[in-house]
């Protein structure tokens, strides 16, 4: 079974910053593309970034210029550095790994951002 593993999550305040990490299976890792999701209390799940093996990377219009999605192949591990946290960035962020038609997630970490 593939095991994506994400830590970082955590309480910090308005304007604050955090990095979210998603270790993935070498044979996954090198191969799919990744993403990191979001979901808040009551809405639906929402990408946020993803960067492909090749290194290509897009955001959601609500975190461009203050996310950014990075990738260390000799740690099969990908990045999310959050930067300018808002209220509304407050949800439970997943890591996703997804190629063709197989599609693992991660067990996802709590991200507050409040004073």
């Amino acid at each position: 079974q593939v095991q994506l593993v994400e830590s970082g999550g955590g309480l910090v305040q308005p304007g604050g910053s955090l990095r979210l990490s998603c270790a993935a299976p070498v044979t996954i890792f090198n191969l799919y593309l990744m993403e990191w999701y979001r979901q808040a209390p009551g809405k639906g799940r929402e990408l946020v970034a993803g960067i492909t093996s090749g290194g290509n990377t897009n955001y959601a219009d609500s975190v461009k210029g203050r996310f950014s999605i990075s990738r260390d192949n000799a740690k099969n591990t990908v990045f999310m550095q959050m930067t300018s946290l808002k209220p509304e960035d407050t949800a439970v962020y997943y890591c996703r790994a997804t190629r063709f038609t197989n599609d693992y997630w991660g067990q996802g970490t709590q991200v507050t951002v409040s004073s």
